[in-house]
């Protein structure tokens, strides 16, 4: 059977050619005579994969030397719990802007840890744009200021260029799950980055941590060592045995972006990709975006026609043209096209081509 269009929201495509080198290491990574999902994680093997890994991850984001990288386990979720427990330990409370379920669920689960409040939501139009900001939304003397930089459901992105301000004392704190590696983000911008990487650069199983290093021993001594960020520091992500081979696979995910030019040339292809899909939604009879222009996300692209069973129908007939996974969120409805890095211009080329034709039929 030959490969689809894989549109799904997570996990999603990845690289052929990083699958491709997989497959032939899969049996004998090197000389080791035996795959990465064998080795420990203790080998010398190993060690240089996670180095390596880790090297071009900072390479790629652009990452100053006063933050460190950590590849941990329990996805974006488990972040949402870790983040309040090493870092609202000083005035014990923290801002949140809910702008998707995700930001949501990372507020719900700090208010269980300490002062959390959301100060700025668009849950009054489902999510369909970013709320404005300002530093006097903020409450003196919080621990930190929570954004979800993407939101996969919605659709909706702070662009590089409308991130909320901070004063120097109070760390900015980012989900960058389904948009990490995208476009060009500045690291000094932000006290902590997580990002699960089933969206944008690798297989379930663990999630990029880039942490401030002044960040870093803050919990209280009694929370679980595995939720520590000091702890997983100290130890170079190998406190446990860490997600080996999804980490292997985030470094074959890196070694092709950087082969392709890095983050900035990743972005020009986004932009062009989403740019070419936001188009034809504009100037479509049939097909609506569901996001305000000046939110849209580069890499989860919501549309409707406004009828749920022709939405269906839609769904139905786009799979066996082997277009999989464009059905929109249950909170939404519609469709969701998620164009990530891995999706080819082809893949948008040939939605786009259905999408007409579909059109036309209707």
């Amino acid at each position: 059977m030959e490969r689809v269009y894989n549109f799904s929201a997570g996990p999603s495509a990845l690289p052929v050619e990083v699958l491709e080198t997989a497959q032939k290491e899969m049996l004998c990574y090197g000389d080791t005579g035996m795959s990465v999902m064998e080795m420990s994680h203790r080998s010398a093997a190993f060690a240089d994969i996670l180095a390596q890994t880790k090297a071009d991850y900072k390479e790629l984001m652009q990452v100053p030397d006063n933050y460190e990288i950590l590849f941990l386990q329990g996805g974006g979720s488990t972040q949402f719990s870790m983040i309040p427990l090493n870092l609202m330990t000083d005035h014990h409370r923290a801002d949140y802007i809910q702008t998707g379920n995700w930001a949501k669920k990372a507020y719900q689960e700090a208010v269980k840890v300490g002062d959390a409040k959301v100060i700025a939501s668009s849950e009054d139009k489902t999510y369909t744009y970013i709320p404005k900001f300002d530093a006097s939304l903020m409450r003196n003397d919080i621990d930190y200021l929570y954004i979800c930089v993407n939101n996969t459901i919605y659709g909706t992105r702070f662009r590089p260029d409308n991130l909320p301000t901070v004063p120097a004392n109070v760390p900015l704190v980012a989900d960058m799950s389904s948009n990490i590696l995208s476009e060009v983000y500045d690291v000094s911008k932000f006290g902590l980055i997580f990002a699960g990487a089933q969206k944008n650069m690798g297989p379930a199983g663990v999630v990029a941590v880039i942490i401030r290093k002044d960040l870093l021993g803050r919990a209280a001594v009694d929370i679980p060592a595995m939720l520590n960020y000091q702890i997983h520091a100290d130890k170079d992500s190998c406190y446990n045995t860490p997600p080996c081979y999804s980490i292997y696979i985030c470094g074959l995910v890196y070694k092709w972006l950087k082969k392709l030019g890095g983050v900035p040339a990743m972005e020009a292809i986004n932009k062009e990709k989403a740019a070419k899909l936001y188009d034809f939604l504009d100037n479509s009879k049939l097909f609506k975006g569901t996001v305000v222009p000046e939110a849209r996300s580069l890499m989860n692209v919501p549309f409707v026609t406004g009828d749920a069973d022709l939405d269906a129908q839609f769904v139905k007939e786009s799979k066996a043209a082997g277009l999989e996974n464009l059905k929109g969120h249950r909170t939404v409805g519609g469709m969701r096209a998620s164009i990530y890095n891995a999706m080819p211009m082809a893949g948008v080329d040939a939605l786009i081509d259905f999408m007409k034709r579909f059109e036309m039929a209707h």
